[in-house]
């Protein structure tokens, strides 16, 4: 299956399915979605760099034949994912937001909330440079998301942990969902050799045959998508 062919199969038709069901306005509010490309054109900037990065060192690889080319060491395919990837879980949330589904009830955001997502989210990217220190290569990978997404996570709970708080039914089953669908569309890929994730950049553990470090960039990367969008929108309250 070439990257042109899974984005067909895979995110094409969900962005589809997505914005005709969409309630109007977006997520029941004007500004959606002026903040949803706001916070695509983010995820490009962001990720461009970074994902270069990972390329170049050899951690993806792509088989002959199956992208249509680069712009740096990444397939254009690869540019698409980024956009595709925040659409479909920001078009997620908005439908959620627009329909009314999972409000959460209002009650006082815990005083304990924003901490403990600060001290786990400051752990992991401790961690993460902790690993990239590491003499061995089997830790690039998960190092290199580890350092690379949750700091940007912590200042978003920094700034907007009641926002993520009013909101965390809907943020919590978009990331659910969304992170569950494109772990089922990433095992397929590498199956059919998409691309590939190479050993010497990975720690080999595999379950259901999807990478550890894949399992984490999905979670990681379509939790940042929602943060981003939950923070720059207004509260929708519960219905």
């Amino acid at each position: 299956m070439t990257y042109l062919q899974f984005h067909l199969a895979f995110t094409v038709p969900v962005l589809i399915a997505l914005a005709l069901v969409q309630a109007r306005p977006l997520g029941g509010d004007r500004s959606a979605g002026t903040w949803l490309a706001v916070v695509v054109a983010l995820a490009v900037v962001y990720t461009t760099p970074w994902d270069n990065y990972l390329v170049y060192r050899g951690v993806w690889t792509y088989p002959p034949g199956s992208v249509l080319g680069t712009i740096g060491y990444v397939p254009f395919e690869e540019y698409a994912f980024f956009v595709f990837q925040t659409l479909i879980a920001g078009l997620f949330y908005l439908l959620l937001r627009g329909r009314g589904v999972l409000g959460a009830t209002p009650r006082p955001m815990p005083r304990a909330f924003r901490p403990v997502l600060l001290a786990t989210l400051c752990g992991l990217t401790a961690a993460g440079f902790g690993l990239l220190a590491h003499p061995s290569d089997h830790a690039l990978y998960i190092g290199l998301i580890l350092a690379w997404a949750p700091p940007v996570l912590a200042g978003m709970v920094y700034i907007g942990a009641q926002k993520v708080w009013e909101e965390r039914k809907r943020v919590s089953f978009t990331i659910t969902a969304v992170t569950l669908y494109l772990w089922i569309a990433d095992r397929v890929a590498i199956g059919m050799r998409t691309w590939r994730i190479e050993e010497p950049y990975r720690l080999g553990v595999d379950p259901l045959g999807l990478p550890v470090e894949e399992a984490v960039f999905f979670l990681v990367t379509t939790t940042l998508c929602v943060f981003g969008l939950a923070l720059l929108l207004p509260v929708a309250r519960a219905r």
